[in-house]
């Protein structure tokens, strides 16, 4: 295919024909299917447009909710923008669950994010650590004009330190980095401080005495995704009792479901996949709020592995007759900001929310977090995950054969009581079609 130049100044129109050209000449819909997924309202398709680079449609998710929601005594319907099948149900049906129960309670533990000013030194660290403790000061001073405004809501930097790394890196040391963005996500503040503390490092480090002959080097500045004291945690608690129909039907579901967790703790293998039903939950928040799920899932993920092998971010009590069941996740998100004063639905489901700001947000994420785990287990130990799953995954398998209003409504007849597999719906409808 041919190489081309310029191709971000041409216009949407443009752009389209090209890539329908060169890409999709096989493909004699392609044009009309794109322009389908446009916005008639010619002002709201200039702002999804603008939103990135190079844009030639919408491409959309479902916008659902997961109503029912009892946290810290409050009542919530969620926002989830997903596509996977059933995964709105099972928080529903969890939240379900836990409203005559006490509901989810979270708390907000720590709001600290972090970021760094990577450097390169190969003098005396005792020169490099006396020059920092020179110039911090300094490098505070230098940043005001981008930290007044964040100083007014509250936040900041709240501290600077030289930490030296050349035990694992020859020359490597950083300027470790600790901020409070308060409602805002904080990545543009936070990035835009750190490359004025580099400014600051190299001009101070250009006029000092102590580095005539090996001068320090800012190699890069940069927010970190990993912001394990920017932390919440939520839980859901009962007796053990209310976990079944009977003591002897409660006492094998707790066995079990606490078996589960103990094997996603020890075995990776497990944790993955675990760990990704609770990323379920928290990226359709995160989605449908307008917030970083790639920085979400990289820093939960990282934090899943903290003690040198990746586990379960869920973990399970049982004393004195009680089940315990909660979750610990480092969420660095905002109220404030980017797509949160931008995108439509983004605004709608802030308004359902409460307009919450970021800590109640951080809540919020970590229940549905933690709902959607514990739907997800409690199926595993019981009927097995595909029953629930693979009847919302219906309609899925009914759309790709084409099936008319009257095959789907006796397809969703007959498999309310029988297995919906993939193979069992085609010989369904191919039963009813011949």
């Amino acid at each position: 295919m041919p190489i081309i130049s310029g191709f971000s100044k041409l216009s949407k129109e443009s752009k389209i024909d090209w890539i329908c050209d060169h890409y999709l000449s096989s493909n004699k819909n392609a044009k009309q299917v794109l322009a389908n997924y446009w916005n008639s309202d010619s002002k709201l398709q200039k702002l999804h447009d603008e939103f990135t680079e190079n844009t030639i449609s919408n491409y959309y998710l479902p916008f659902g909710v997961a109503p029912n929601f009892t946290i810290n005594h409050e009542t919530y319907a969620i926002p989830m923008a997903i596509e996977e099948s059933s995964v709105i149900a099972a928080a529903s049906k969890a939240a379900k669950f836990w409203n005559d129960k006490g509901g989810f309670k979270a708390e907000v533990l720590g709001t600290t994010k972090v970021g760094h000013v990577h450097l390169n030194y190969k003098g005396d660290a005792q020169k490099l650590k006396d020059f920092f403790n020179q110039i911090k000061s300094q490098l505070i001073t230098d940043a005001k004009p981008i930290t007044k405004n964040m100083e007014k809501r509250g936040g900041g930097i709240l501290d600077i330190e030289l930490v030296d790394k050349t035990d694992q890196l020859d020359h490597y040391f950083q300027l470790h980095c600790t901020f409070n963005t308060k409602d805002a996500m904080g990545a543009n503040f936070i990035n835009s401080c750190l490359e004025q503390f580099g400014q600051t490092f190299e001009r101070e480090a250009e006029k000092h005495d102590a580095f005539k002959e090996n001068s320090p080097e800012v190699i890069m500045c940069i927010l970190s995704n990993y912001v394990p004291e920017c932390l919440v945690r939520a839980e859901v608690s009962c007796d053990i009792n209310q976990l079944g129909k009977t003591k002897e039907e409660a006492e094998k579901f707790v066995r079990k479901f606490k078996q589960a967790i103990d094997i996603a703790t020890i075995e990776p293998y497990r944790a993955v996949t675990h760990n990704k039903g609770i990323m379920n939950g928290i990226d359709a928040v995160v989605l449908a709020t307008g917030n970083d799920f790639r920085a979400v899932e990289a820093g939960i993920h990282a934090y899943a592995s903290k003690d040198g092998q990746y586990k379960s971010l869920t973990k399970i009590s049982l004393e004195d007759q009680k089940f315990r069941f909660w979750i610990e996740v480092p969420l660095a998100v905002g109220t404030i900001g980017g797509l949160t004063s931008l995108h439509p639905l983004v605004k709608i489901a802030m308004e359902m929310l409460g307009k919450p700001n970021a800590e109640e947000l951080m809540k919020i994420i970590a229940v549905a977090g933690l709902a959607q785990n514990f739907a997800a287990v409690n199926s595993l130990v019981t009927t097995g995950i595909q029953k629930g799953h693979m009847k919302m995954h219906l309609m899925n398998i009914l759309n790709q054969l084409k099936a008319s209003e009257g095959e789907r409504l006796k397809a969703v007849d007959y498999f309310k009581t029988h297995t919906a597999t993939h193979s069992e719906v085609i010989a369904f409808i191919e039963k009813l079609r011949a």
